[in-house]
């Protein structure tokens, strides 16, 4: 990959000597979803697919930006003395708000960059390229400048180009999942405190399989910071009754006491939601300690229908692949992951089962909606890195 980086590199811009190449994954959310803004937890991991990046200084303050999966676009420009967010500027507002972010902390990036991406995340699948980005353009200028932060730093300036430049409300989990990866384990994050645990997926006889619908979304245009400002509203409403910081401080008993407080049918919706599947997610973990995947894997099949009932964020692509793959005899779970309104389900699957379950699940996917889905069986990987010989 690094020589055929370097190649493009050389193709596009000239002068790949002083080139160097990078990578960041891309993350899969196990459970927890929507939970990571309501104060929750979340139980994500990196991916061995990701973004790779060619990168070089330059002398002067200009960006040149091009990507291998919009080769239509060409070449991109930008400069660092006029970083804002354009619409003509298309993927390149993420690299740039991660500039923008760096030196909104406080680090000055004193010349722009010629930068080459290559992604094999199927792109709008929710299985975060935005992030990816983010934290592969965050670790590139680290390693450019020698700026002193932490890969968890990187996560938060990360979330916060995606929040400030971008405009998308997004939670901590992408950016932390991207950032903080290990291979073989899955991140037991508290997105109140940033409290983490690293925990091994230990799946014997079975897989991760991922199906991407190929309804392709974007999450600013998305209802995403609708069900944001739904569970902002209801917290607040509860806050009237009793001190709680997030929706993530209550267990469902608790919720089931308060929830009269919220005065819409459809918040409380949203905020059951939020209150159950974080308590979801702390016993799918424990399930997974006491190696007990039939229960992780049930606990992910509600989850599916509380986000498909409650929370109405799957729609008929999601709702399609995840109740085909509860149909199959190896599958041991399967839900949605990611901001919803398209993008992927997550699987496990019983290794003998694979071909089966891809086969079947993918013919009434098909049928039903028209296009095919694609398939992956992944590996998790770890966090961003430089791709040396």
């Amino acid at each position: 990959m690094k020589e055929m980086m370097l190649k493009k590199f050389e193709e596009v811009f000239g002068n790949s000597a002083q080139a160097k190449v990078y990578f960041a994954p891309g993350r899969v959310n196990m459970i927890g979803e929507h939970t990571d803004y309501n104060a929750g937890h979340v139980f994500p991991c990196a991916l061995t697919m990701g973004t790779y990046g060619a990168a070089i200084k330059r002398e002067d303050k200009k960006l040149r930006f091009y990507s291998m999966n919009f080769e239509s676009l060409g070449i991109i420009e930008s400069n660092m003395e006029d970083l804002k967010p354009e619409k003509e500027a298309d993927w390149t507002n993420y690299p740039k708000g991660v500039m923008w972010a760096f030196e909104k902390k406080g680090y000055e990036i004193p010349c722009g960059m010629d930068l080459l991406l290559n992604g094999n995340i199927p792109n709008g699948s929710g299985l975060s390229s935005s992030a990816s980005v983010e934290v592969l353009t965050g670790y590139i200028l680290r390693e450019f400048y020698g700026f002193d932060v932490s890969n968890q730093d990187l996560a938060l300036i990360g979330q916060y180009s995606e929040n400030n430049f971008n405009g998308v409300n997004c939670g901590i989990m992408d950016q932390f999942a991207i950032a903080m990866g290990k291979k073989g384990h899955a991140i037991f994050l508290d997105t109140a405190d940033l409290s983490f645990e690293y925990a091994p997926i230990k799946l014997e006889n079975a897989k991760i399989v991922i199906a991407c619908s190929n309804k392709k979304r974007g999450l600013g245009d998305s209802k995403y910071n609708e069900r944001r400002n739904e569970c902002e509203t209801a917290l607040a409403e509860i806050q009237a009754a009793v001190g709680i910081d997030g929706l993530g401080d209550l267990t469902e008993e608790q919720f089931e006491l308060y929830k009269s407080m919220i005065k819409d049918e459809v918040r409380i919706q949203r905020a059951r939601h939020a209150v159950y599947e974080n308590q979801r997610t702390i016993k799918a973990v424990e399930a997974l300690k006491n190696n007990d995947v039939v229960l992780f894997g049930k606990l992910m099949n509600e989850s599916h229908v509380s986000l498909r009932d409650d929370y109405e964020v799957t729609g008929i692509e999601l709702d399609t692949l995840a109740e085909e793959a509860w149909k199959i005899d190896g599958c041991i779970g399967s839900r949605m992951t990611g901001a919803g309104f398209g993008g992927c389900t997550v699987s496990i699957v019983k290794t003998e089962a694979i071909d089966t379950f891809i086969e079947k699940v993918g013919a009434a996917y098909k049928e039903k909606i028209g296009y095919a889905a694609d398939f992956y069986a992944v590996e998790i990987g770890d966090g961003p890195s430089e791709i040396c010989d």
